[in-house]
């Protein structure tokens, strides 16, 4: 079984693309998505497009939430820029998304943690605002109950796989297309992965067990970067352009 995870691709069109090209010639059996499809300023509309045309076991993450339950006026940038693009069949598509799911038997889909798509669970935020590897004692906690040898999440954007004690892995495919943001919580910090790349993993499972392989797909993110910009987001473009915020 080969697995392909996708995950935060936040309405870069041209980044997904690329990677479901890079996909189409790993032999791949499954391509899950976990979540954060469509906010961002880029192309909400032909992400939705592609997703739906492909129909991949997806799930719902915090932005997608967010485009579903909070107003226009109490939404963020990057959701309201996406929210005016989408429609209602787009709307429909969210709406159908479960918040975890079960695939191929053995793997658990969340995009945060299993009870919060709003948690970071592989790196944690620092006290001075850095991002760094979480706990042990935390990554197993949020792993309680998840009785599947393979857990994929999101949320992060950083690509990360950890061993619990009892053997199971908890696998971050990274970002498809946002390599580098700012936000304000759970405290003011930035995440950095200090290329352009788009990024993705693939899972396999062999007779000594699961193996993963973390992709970096190159793709025209110079245009995607000019996009930001021309909708007034500096930071978010030069993140898009070269995987840094300064």
């Amino acid at each position: 079984m080969r697995i392909a995870a996708i995950a935060d691709i936040h309405g870069n069109d041209l980044a997904l693309a690329a990677v479901l090209s890079d996909i189409a010639s790993r032999s791949v059996d499954m391509v899950v998505n976990l979540g954060d499809h469509l906010s961002g300023a880029l192309n909400a509309t032909r992400t939705a497009d592609l997703l739906i045309e492909h129909d991949f076991p997806s799930i719902c993450g915090n932005h997608d939430r967010w485009l579903l339950e909070k107003s226009i006026a109490d939404m963020g940038e990057w959701d309201r820029i996406a929210h005016a693009q989408l429609s209602p069949r787009h709307f429909e598509w969210l709406r159908s998304l479960p918040a975890t799911r079960i695939v191929a038997g053995s793997v658990f889909l969340c995009h945060g943690t299993p009870a919060s798509d709003t948690t970071y669970w592989l790196d944690d935020v620092t006290p001075g605002g850095a991002m760094r590897i979480s706990p042990r004692e935390r990554i197993e906690r949020f792993a309680e109950g998840i009785g599947f040898p393979v857990i994929l999440c999101g949320h992060t954007h950083i690509p990360r796989c950890v061993t619990l004690a009892d053997g199971r892995l908890v696998v971050n495919p990274g970002s498809v297309g946002c390599p580098a943001y700012d936000d304000d919580e759970p405290r003011p910090h930035k995440v950095e992965n200090g290329s352009p790349h788009a990024r993705y993993a693939i899972l396999e499972e062999r007779m000594t067990g699961w193996s993963v392989d973390f992709r970096l797909v190159g793709y025209d993110h110079n245009t995607m970067s000019r996009l930001a910009a021309e909708r007034g987001m500096g930071g978010y473009a030069l993140g898009l352009a070269t995987g840094w915020l300064e």
